[in-house]
């Protein structure tokens, strides 16, 4: 059975992700999604790469690239897209169906059992998200709403694809590889699709290394062990702790008030996690031991 430390230490990366829009919108120049994905991607990538000193061999690229596509390159470009063409409210609650996709995505590819207190769990977690973020006047743009279940697809494919690949290193590896190859993505679409980022000032420098060392390279690595440890379907209810992290940042940094809606969209998003831990609980399963590396098959085996 998942221990509480290993959920504890998961539920860490969404909760910090709620902080990337503040430090973004406080810290850092507008206009520049793919550029601030590259920037928060690769240098985190390159420098835990330097720290790891292991490198992929040639039949895991593939499958590196696959999920540095899905976990950043397509999530983060998506993602954006649907935060310029949509209120951010209406973003978070179509990205919060990103635990039910894992529910199902997880069945197809892993085999795993769909249960009801699962469906509940995230169900109700969704419904939070909604009291949480939604306003009445929610305008809803049709490519935005694309892009937003897009890039729920997006992550939740690659949350599954992490636990079924699973490569023969530790989580840290994983995370070095997995970030490296996204920014080797987004380092084209960034040229190509956006002007140079300005001179940096002292505040975009703090935003850039909050979102690259503690934003992507220590949660990605939080999250990859995560997925290990405790498994897709639990993880991705921890992502509701990311809307419900950034609505207390801005009522604790902001000034922000919180509605009633507003607190009862945190109950419910508790109640959706007490659940989802009860019913991982139920449904606990032996977990591979991903510091012991040579005991694991290659992703080309």
């Amino acid at each position: 059975m998942p221990r509480t430390s290993d959920f504890l230490l998961t539920a860490l990366a969404p909760a910090i992700w709620g902080s990337t829009y503040i430090v973004t919108t406080e810290l850092l120049p507008s206009g520049l999604p793919l550029t601030l994905g590259l920037l928060r991607a690769l240098p985190a990538g390159l420098i835990l790469l330097l720290l790891v000193r292991q490198w992929p061999r040639g039949a895991m690229l593939p499958r590196l690239f696959v999920l540095g596509f899905l976990n950043f390159a397509l999530f983060w470009s998506l993602l954006f897209v649907a935060a310029y063409r949509l209120p951010g409210g209406v973003a978070a609650t179509l990205g919060a169906t990103q635990p039910l996709i894992v529910l199902f995505l997880a069945r197809a590819a892993l085999g795993t059992q769909i249960r009801l207190l699962g469906v509940a769990a995230a169900l109700i977690g969704l419904v939070g998200v909604g009291f949480l973020v939604l306003s009445p006047d929610a305008v809803l743009d049709p490519l935005g709403i694309a892009a937003s279940f897009g890039g729920a697809l997006s992550m939740a494919a690659g949350t599954v694809l992490t636990r079924k690949w699973q490569f023969p290193v530790p989580p840290l590896t994983l995370t070095a590889w997995q970030l490296t190859t996204g920014g080797l993505l987004l380092l084209p679409l960034a040229i190509i699709f956006e002007p140079a980022f300005p001179v940096p000032t002292l505040q975009n420098i703090v935003g850039l290394v909050w979102l690259g060392v503690v934003g992507a390279a220590l949660t990605y690595f939080l999250w990859f062990r995560g997925i290990a440890r405790i498994g897709p379907s639990s993880a991705a209810l921890l992502g509701f702790l990311s809307p419900l992290s950034a609505v207390v940042l801005g009522w604790i940094i902001l000034g922000q008030a919180l509605s009633l809606p507003q607190i009862a969209g945190v109950i419910l998003i508790l109640a959706s996690l007490w659940l989802g831990r009860h019913a991982g609980r139920n449904a606990a399963m032996p977990q591979p031991d991903m510091t012991a590396p040579l005991k694991a098959k290659t992703p080309a085996e």
